[in-house]
């Protein structure tokens, strides 16, 4: 899953990296969760062969994917991920798949590893970024709603894959990261179909990333600092039987 991430990078970065032209500058993210705007890269429509503007277009999208054949927004649950396993095959996003692919540039994301149920800690959360620094991006899917009244509004959903082996001793999903030799494929809708874009759609390599523990002030929206970041010491596992024991001890203090 990916329900947290950041864009810290310098906007002019941004643009220039994913050869995009952009719409001014924009301050540093760090903590951008579901239903806000995020910055989305597409095909530039208005570029022409020998053209010196950027091969792409950057804009921003509503952090949120409505399909353009849901009536009332109220009534659909928040698809802010889309499977890479099952996106091509799913009605709600396959014909975003086909025809509207994007990239969504990051700094990096957030992930949480749950303790068992049995346990009394808390969840630890991490900052997942690569190890080489800098910019990546993340393979996503964009649609257009339209509501009763005309109004219209561009969502988009960050596309999601099992963890490779390093990133699974935290989570069982991570995001799908697209390579910038292999930008011009994934947003290429016109000639490239799905079926010969899946192989991109794979865990990126084990040493990709690194997973720094990190405090639960990014569990609040509100939190946008780069506080945010701060390494801090990860608290020893509680293992189930001492949980048990720790329960049992408090139960007796009752009698």
């Amino acid at each position: 899953m990916c329900g947290r991430y950041a864009l810290t990078a310098d906007s002019d970065e941004v643009y220039e990296f994913m050869n995009a032209l952009g719409e001014g500058a924009f301050p540093a993210r760090y903590n951008i969760a579901p239903t806000q705007p995020i910055l989305i890269v597409v095909s530039s429509e208005r570029r022409q062969p020998g053209s010196n503007l950027p091969e792409r277009q950057a804009a921003l999208a509503r952090w949120g994917f409505l399909p353009g054949w849901v009536k009332d927004p109220k009534d659909f649950p928040l698809l802010f991920n889309a499977r890479a396993e099952t996106a091509i095959g799913k009605a709600s996003f396959r014909a975003a798949m086909r025809h509207r692919r994007v990239l969504v540039p990051a700094s990096g994301f957030y992930e949480w590893r749950r303790p068992p149920k049995e346990s009394d800690a808390k969840p630890q959360a991490y900052w997942v970024r690569p190890k080489r620094g800098g910019i990546i991006a993340f393979a996503g899917l964009m649609e257009t709603w339209s509501s009763a009244d005309g109004s219209e509004v561009d969502t988009a959903a960050i596309m999601t894959t099992k963890a490779n082996k390093t990133m699974r001793q935290i989570h069982e999903r991570m995001p799908v990261v697209i390579q910038p030799e292999d930008f011009e494929r994934w947003l290429e809708c016109k000639t490239q179909e799905p079926r010969e874009v899946a192989h991109l759609m794979q865990p990126v390599e084990e040493d990709f990333f690194e997973a720094v523990p990190v405090s639960d002030l990014v569990n609040k929206v509100s939190n946008m600092g780069p506080e945010l970041q701060k390494p801090v010491p990860v608290a020893e596992p509680v293992e189930p039987f001492a949980a048990k024991a720790k329960a049992d001890s408090r139960q007796m203090s009752l009698f």
